[in-house]
């Protein structure tokens, strides 16, 4: 591999082709060439400065390539008088500013590549119209902000290949585009394109003029409304593009049930429908693929059973069904995936067992199968699968003992059996002996192991030898374990007694008082957190609006930050404050969740009523109503009055009708929030301190007191 800087070859009068690509040069773009050059190719280095205008002295070049660099500026306008280049490669750099006129000029250009760069602006809507003999095109990863895709795309009818993937396109996909009938890949993903209705979507239509096309993506646009099976299009639409190899679709906001017609593109290689909002089943129909090998169908609303016939692709590599509410047992036919390598079922309601024939796709490398409701027993046929890396069978219901054998499966790297019922004795080798690889909290019957794992010592069961001494212990030590436990529960009576003779106040905790709710129904009902939900965010937690599927309710989900320091302290006392605080004036809570997401890291969170209103800071402060329209004169005079009776009712319980004295720390207007009714309700107790000497002053922090009050300056009350 080469290294330095690249010579002069002004000697070398008679050389045609330079070729220098895929070294380490570094320095200058070179300037001293041959003057007879028509070929030169300085891609793959490291090369910096600018690309030099006294290459249009070199009229024959017909090719330049400078791909991912270090090259700077723009294509020089210079480059207007080369007449015979036909094939332009700058993608991968750190060009700037607008689409280079000079390019228009260049009618002989075949392929261009400026993707991967810093160019803005609008394309020229005569682009295609000037370089009518292009045959690629690819402007993708630049930051043409608010442009539209030319309709005069259709110009070059010769376009095989088209990238306008990553910039923030806007408007439709001109339906010119059918035009293309030579076209084999069109990428449009990572825009802002839209279409609705059937008008905005002939653009699918016209593609069908496009029978060579193999790969179509318009992923992470706006697009939305029924895919059009519903319009009487896709049928004709597949039935013209037969070859289609990879159709992405995800990211956007398709609704409706997914068109079983998509198994006719018989030679389909990759399907990705992901987040979107598809309803009704998985169609059976897609056994019908013979050479698809990765489906994403992921974070939907898909409810019913996997298909078995899925697991008949003979070429099926990937599956994610992951964040749907697919339900029933997996199928035993999953083990006629030979060829499947990542398997995805997370955050679904599948239950019944895992099953054994699972241990036959020995080509696994990834088993996802968190947050389901599976129960039974781990399956020991996976020790079959030798290729194994990742398994993750955390929050479910899976019972008996972990598979001796998971310690021979010499490349796992990552196992999560956390929080199910296992019990017995933790396997002592193999990846067991990594505490750092390994999670297996929240099952409480799992003793022994390595020491590194930390686990209580399993409990031996007496032999023979031992029975003399077992008659000892019935017959002395558990009369006595029998009179302290009288004696506990005798004195733990006259406490009872005496609390309940000086307050009348119960104290409920989460785990009787409020519903269970997992990992996964947050994530549901806020679409995989999705920004579009965010509402709020503070030091510690970000808040977002969410519907609670099973119970059809609007919520608001705090989650906390767990990796900012204290954001695990706030959401404890938090919920030591909201388990044992009821006002019409305090903010509900409806509960709290403590689990895990779908990576395995710690996931805490607490679910209170959605406030339609929002909070009175931007009631006072802002121009936008909640609704969006503009109105200086919010809060009439009454209505503030209100909204200070009831702070004053809030902050007159914490303080005296508590179990104790709260000082809530952090009183403002973005921390009180407003109903329907405008009734304003105080909420964020992160930093509620109680007051020493208080009933309830173990609750909190211990060293919680009234000395010392964090919080906003100005406003502790």
């Amino acid at each position: 591999m080469l290294q330095g800087r690249i010579p002069s070859f002004a000697n070398c009068s008679k050389l045609r082709v330079l070729d220098v690509s895929y070294n380490n040069l570094v320095g200058q773009f070179p300037t001293e060439l041959p003057p007879v050059l028509q070929v030169l190719r300085v891609g793959t280095n490291n090369l910096t400065g600018t690309i030099p205008a006294s290459l249009v002295n070199i009229t024959t070049l017909t090719t330049i390539s400078c791909l991912n660099n270090q090259i700077k500026g723009n294509i020089p306008s210079e480059f207007a008088d080369l007449p015979s280049l036909q094939y332009l490669y700058a993608g991968g750099n750190k060009l700037a500013g607008s689409f280079p006129q000079a390019i228009l000029n260049l009618s002989t250009l075949i392929e261009l590549d400026l993707g991967l760069n810093g160019l803005s602006g609008d394309l020229p809507p005569n682009l295609c119209t000037a370089l009518h003999n292009l045959q690629t095109l690819f402007l993708g990863g630049n930051i043409f902000l608010g442009g539209h895709i030319p309709s005069s795309l259709s110009s070059a009818s010769n376009l095989y290949e088209v990238d306008f993937s990553g910039n923030n396109f806007t408007g439709l996909v001109p339906t010119t585009i059918g035009k293309l009938t030579q076209l084999s890949s069109l990428n449009l993903e990572k825009n802002q394109l839209q279409a609705h209705s059937r008008e905005e979507w002939e653009f699918l239509d016209s593609l069908g003029n496009s029978t060579d096309l193999q790969m179509f993506s318009v992923s992470r646009n706006r697009l939305s409304g029924h895919v059009p099976n519903s319009l009487g299009v896709v049928t004709e639409w597949i039935g013209s593009v037969k070859i289609l190899q990879q159709l992405v679709l995800e990211a956007n906001f398709f609704t409706g049930v997914i068109p079983s017609s998509l198994s006719n593109l018989s030679q389909l290689g990759e399907l990705y429908l992901s987040s979107n909002h598809f309803i009704g089943h998985i169609p059976a129909s897609f056994g019908n693929f013979s050479t698809l090998q990765n489906l994403d169908i992921s974070n939907n609303n898909l409810h019913g059973r996997v298909p078995l016939e899925i697991f008949k692709i003979p070429t099926i590599f990937q599956i994610d069904f992951s964040f749907n509410n697919l339900d029933g047992q997996l199928p035993t036919d999953i083990g006629n995936a030979k060829q499947l390598v990542h398997l995805v079922l997370s955050s679904n309601k599948l239950s019944g067992d895992i099953p054994k024939t699972l241990g036959d796709c020995e080509s696994l490398e990834d088993i996802e199968l968190d947050s389901n409701i599976f129960g039974g027993s781990i399956p020991s046929s996976l020790d079959h699968i030798t290729s194994l890396k990742f398994l993750n069978c955390s929050s479910n219901n899976l019972t008996g003992s972990i598979p001796l054998s998971l310690g021979n499966l010499q490349h796992l790297e990552k196992l999560d059996l956390s929080f199910n019922h296992l019990q017995g004795e933790v396997p002592a080798k193999g990846i067991f002996k990594n505490a750092t690889a390994i999670r297996i909290e929240g099952n409480q019957g799992l003793c022994g192991g390595p020491s590194e794992l930390l686990m209580q010592a399993c409990v031996v069961t007496p032999s023979n030898s031992t029975r003399n001494n077992e008659s000892l212990v019935l017959k002395v030590v558990i009369p006595i374990i029998s009179m302290v436990l009288l004696g506990m529960v005798i004195f733990g009576i006259l406490i009872w007694r005496g609390k309940h003779k000086s307050k009348s106040i119960s104290v409920p905790s989460f785990a009787t008082k409020f519903p269970k709710i997992s990992f996964s129904d947050l994530a549901r009902a806020t679409e995989g957190f999705s920004t579009c939900n965010l509402i709020g965010c503070g030091r510690y937690s970000s808040v977002y609006r969410g519907n609670l599927v099973e119970d059809e309710i609007e919520v608001a989900i705090k989650v906390f930050n767990l990796e900012t320091r204290g954001a695990h302290k706030s959401f404890i006392a938090e919920c030591n404050v909201l388990r044992n605080v009821r006002h019409r004036n305090l903010v509900p809570i409806l509960t709290a969740c403590s689990s895990i997401d779908s990576t395995g890291n710690d996931f805490k969170a607490l679910v209170y009523e959605f406030m339609p209103r929002g909070d009175l800071h931007n009631l006072l402060y802002s121009t936008i109503d909640y609704e969006g329209s503009s109105d200086l004169d919010l809060l009439t005079m009454s209505q503030r009055m209100c909204i200070v009776v009831d702070v004053a009712d809030a902050m007159e319980y914490l303080h005296q009708n508590n179990q104790g004295t709260a000082v809530h720390c952090d009183l403002k207007p973005s921390n009180i929030l407003l109903d329907d009714n405008m009734t304003a309700h105080v909420g964020d107790f992160g930093l509620v301190r109680f007051k020493v000497g208080s009933a309830t002053s173990s609750l909190a922090n211990p060293s919680s007191s009234s000395v010392g009050l964090m919080g906003t300056i100005g406003y502790a009350a």
